[in-house]
């Protein structure tokens, strides 16, 4: 099973509260992947969103699944700008293995 989860876009688009990155982690991304699902993550209504949102969105997913994790999160409707800090915290967190984006 696929499940979508809409990234809430903060203020204009920009996603900075690191509370509500948590909560998306806790109450859909973690337990899709912990039931197997496939995630995507839809970044449609976000423009840009700080490192420290991003991580605490995906860095907790990525420590405990690690590389697989890339397998079974998609990255969708990254701006430019987005898809660079998610590159970044990728990178960080897994030391850079590649990311799928669409």
């Amino acid at each position: 099973m696929t499940v979508t989860i809409e990234v809430p876009p903060g203020q204009k688009g920009f996603a900075e509260d690191k509370d509500k990155a948590k909560e998306v982690r806790v109450t859909l991304l973690l337990p899709a992947l912990q039931a197997g699902d496939s995630v995507i993550l839809d970044f449609a209504h976000v423009t840009f969103a700080t490192q420290s949102y991003v991580h605490a969105l995906i860095g907790q997913a990525l420590k405990q699944y690690g590389e697989a994790a890339l397998d079974r999160i998609e990255f969708k409707n990254c701006s430019p700008q987005l898809r660079s800090i998610i590159d970044l915290v990728v990178d960080y967190s897994l030391g850079g293995f590649a990311l799928r984006t669409q």
